[in-house]
């Protein structure tokens, strides 16, 4: 493959390729056959953004994202679902002066340009958009599609013979093929498919008297897929039961299991729990992309101020860092986001996690297995034996546990851990109720961060407004400011939000704060002095999203927190 110079050379200009490594990387990219473009984001070298907005003025194209477009799927008729994959393009619309409008993230793909013009004899115009957009729009589309025609076979499928068929203890038994073409078979992994594009951290399937309803958790929120009739529960439940490696004849008792699947070249681990109800089990599925990870402080929600006491709280040698939120507010994220910035040649980190939930190159992890006896606290004594220089736990959940991760932090080891409390100064608390006494506490902690999601406002429908009285009141301003509101619309499925993004409070444990720690037993005066410190609690930083105008008033009243 021949590489694009220019480009390179253009990156470069752009910085976002150091002009020492442009060299370098455009061997590499001779050596591995591959474009620059998608050189740089597959050894994370910038972000899809940065690179579309470069690529933008390069090509003097406009750029946008793919849910900003209002695509007629009419025009899918015309192509296949794999050319559109495969060349990276879609048909958005065909406007009045007949000019089809063309999503594309190769515009020099003479292929893919020659084809569309065979199948649209008309003027085409051409809008730069990520490539992952792409594939995700589609995977949407192609797995909708399934899993609405293994509703519809599943709604018809009425007959007891069928029915009988499909009993779970016989459901081992049937011939491979019968079990392909099942429509249950077909529905769960439809379900499973679909929820990776549409962003779903969990699948709900949930039985009632008459239906099963099937709800997806998007951005925080539970939002209904399907219902299909209660009949046809039982084949979905053993379906879910094989899958998953649990007992399909046991449904008195709650059980875990684990499904790992490869979708759309990525491993998926899709953790599984079922829990007895009056109609049935409710199944709950957890989804875990374990192949990648690509966050980075800015992507999650940190500003440069918080970046610059991040920074601070990273570069000790030794100490605890804690992470501290209620479930779900990505705790875990973030702690991988640090163990990436810290992860290097010359340091052994290893991890004890319940469960591993994302795999790191040069980090050794470890999993808690209870039914082993390989609690969070057996697993720290052995790992202290293997010469670490930074240790994670997944969570600090006992006493025994507390005390190890202390003394690993005081002696020399930098751990990163989480805990469950309201606030950052709280996580001091919190420690000392486990047995840790206070001069320990002092000693080991470095930093605290405290995290929460709120969601973003839908980029395509916010509407922005001057506050009235009450939002001046809960603002603490005296005159108006202009704000956005959420409206609601097709691409963020009329909820007004479309994503999330982190606020965090960090605590910094410098010499005040230290001296409070281990002196006032005090949780009121510890908070007053950390704020005197610089501490910017969890309120004022969605407050100041609300100001930028990046979530809104009724996200920042979910902050239920003391100013």
């Amino acid at each position: 493959m021949n590489i694009n110079y220019d480009l390179l050379q253009f990156f470069v200009y752009k910085k976002l390729i150091k002009r020492k490594d442009a060299d370098e990387i455009a061997a590499l990219c001779n050596k591995n056959n591959m474009p620059v473009e998608q050189y740089l984001l597959a050894k994370e070298i910038c972000t899809e953004v940065e690179e579309l907005s470069a690529l933008a003025e390069y090509y003097c194209m406009p750029s946008i994202e793919i849910d900003m477009l209002d695509i007629d799927k009419n025009l899918f008729s015309k192509l296949t679902f794999e050319f559109m994959k495969k060349h990276k393009v879609i048909p958005v619309m065909i406007d009045r002066g007949g000019t089809l409008l063309v999503a594309c993230a190769r515009p020099l793909d003479s292929a893919a340009i020659s084809a569309l013009a065979t199948q649209f004899v008309c003027p085409m115009d051409f809008v730069l958009v990520p490539p992952s957009q792409i594939d995700r729009y589609v995977d949407t589309i192609v797995a909708s599609i399934s899993t609405t025609s293994a509703l519809d076979d599943l709604n018809a499928e009425q007959d007891d013979k069928l029915l009988k068929k499909n009993d779970p203890l016989q459901a081992e038994t049937r011939k491979d093929e019968d079990v392909i073409n099942n429509p249950a078979v077909r529905l769960v992994d439809s379900f499973i498919k679909e929820a990776i594009p549409y962003g779903a951290s969990d699948i709900h399937i949930e039985p009632f008297e008459k239906v099963v309803k099937v709800r997806y958790r998007i951005d925080g929120d539970l939002q209904q897929r399907a219902e299909f009739p209660i009949e046809s529960f039982s084949a979905i439940s053993a379906r879910i039961k094989i899958m998953a490696g649990m007992n399909i004849a046991e449904r008195r008792v709650p059980q875990d299991g684990r499904i790992n699947m490869i979708i759309g070249g990525n491993e998926y681990d899709f953790r599984v729990s079922s829990l007895p109800t009056v109609h049935g089990e409710k199944f709950v599925i957890r989804i875990l992309d374990k192949s990648s990870f690509h966050f980075t402080r800015s992507d999650l929600g940190f500003t440069e101020e918080e970046n610059v006491v991040v920074d601070k709280i990273l570069a000790h040698p030794h100490g605890i860092v804690l992470l501290t939120g209620p479930t779900g507010c990505g705790k875990s994220t973030t702690l991988y986001s640090f163990l990436k910035e810290v992860n290097k040649p010359d340091v052994n980190i290893i991890t004890v996690e319940d469960p591993v939930e994302y795999t790191m190159f040069g980090v050794n992890q470890t999993q808690v297995n209870t039914r082993a006896n390989m609690t969070f606290a057996a697993a720290l004594r052995s790992i202290l034996r293997q010469d670490p220089d930074i240790i994670m736990i997944g969570e600090i959940r006992d006493e025994e546990t507390a005390q190890i991760a202390v003394r690993a932090a005081i002696t020399g080891h930098l751990v990163f851990s989480t805990l469950h409390t309201n606030d950052a100064p709280g996580a001091v608390t919190r420690l000392e109720d486990m047995g840790v006494p206070d001069y320990l506490v002092s000693d080991a902690l470095i930093g605290v961060v405290a995290q929460r999601l709120v969601k973003r406002l839908c980029p395509a429908c916010k509407k922005k407004g001057k506050t009235n009285p009450k939002e001046m009141e809960i603002l603490g301003i005296s005159e108006p400011i202009t704000i956005a509101r959420p409206q609601g619309c097709q691409f963020c499925n009329y909820t007004g939000y479309k994503g999330r993004i982190g606020v965090h409070e960090i605590m910094y444990v410098n010499e005040p704060v230290r001296e409070t720690i281990a002196r006032d037993k005090n949780i009121e005066h510890l908070r007053e002095v950390s704020r005197e410190q610089g501490l910017v609690t969890l309120w004022q930083s969605c407050r100041n999203y609300v100001v930028k105008g990046v979530t809104s008033i009724a996200e920042l009243m979910t902050m239920n927190y003391d100013q």
